[in-house]
């Protein structure tokens, strides 16, 4: 079956546009360079790589979230799906319940009258981050969260040595260390990143940051 003319120059230009052939205000570069995605000095090991991870992630995100425009935050693809604000907030109330898992305490101005301890602590912190989801809208407000809840996974994961990393830890019904909860928090990251990119494509946006390949880089 042979697409239409205008969808395929519609498709045209939006590959052109993430190519950078067209002007990169447009684009959605918003600042972001080729230097700015080279990775900082790296200590030696997993611990190391995991950091460099999450400095990737914490990159994109943050730029995502920063090029999106304000009045965009409560679009969704469907009446029953995350709209592009509450994903963030979901991203960062994730990272702060799995950060409460390996013992690092989720910050009391957003979740001080949830339980002190037990079971029912870890069910106040997901009717808590379901609340916060619906109640932080404004993009300065969902920004700020999303960026304390990264920089507390950075700060939290470099205070860890190795015997903490392999420190046995329950884990949604089960035993596991502490290693992997990092793991699951990294991947559920990605996970809405790349929800976010579909997103923005939805909406006619690209992805904030150059591309990698020589050949799809705007001229200088």
């Amino acid at each position: 079956m042979h697409e239409s003319v205008p969808h395929r120059h519609l498709k045209e230009a939006e590959s052109r546009k993430c190519r950078g052939e067209l002007p990169s205000r447009i684009a959605g570069f918003n600042g972001i360079t080729l230097k700015s995605m080279h990775p900082t000095r790296r200590i030696e090991g997993f611990r190391g790589e995991f950091l460099w991870e999450i400095e990737i992630a914490e990159r994109q995100t943050m730029a995502m979230a920063e090029a999106i425009p304000a009045e965009k935050y409560d679009w969704r693809p469907d009446r029953d799906a995350r709209s592009i604000g509450e994903v963030f907030v979901h991203v960062a109330a994730g990272n702060f319940m799995l950060l409460e898992v390996v013992g690092a305490a989720a910050p009391a101005d957003l979740y001080g009258q949830i339980p002190a301890q037990g079971q029912e602590r870890f069910r106040g912190l997901i009717r808590r981050n379901d609340e916060l989801e619906k109640s932080v809208r404004e993009k300065v407000a969902v920004k700020d969260v999303l960026q304390r809840s990264l920089q507390a996974v950075a700060k939290s994961f470099t205070q860890a040595d190795d015997a903490e990393l392999d420190r046995r830890v329950h884990f949604f019904g089960e035993q596991t260390t502490v290693r992997r909860v990092y793991l699951r928090l990294l991947a559920h990251t990605h996970e809405h990143m790349g929800q976010m990119i579909a997103y923005m494509r939805i909406n006619g946006m690209c992805p904030p940051w150059p591309d990698w390949r020589p050949d799809r880089r705007p001229p200088l």
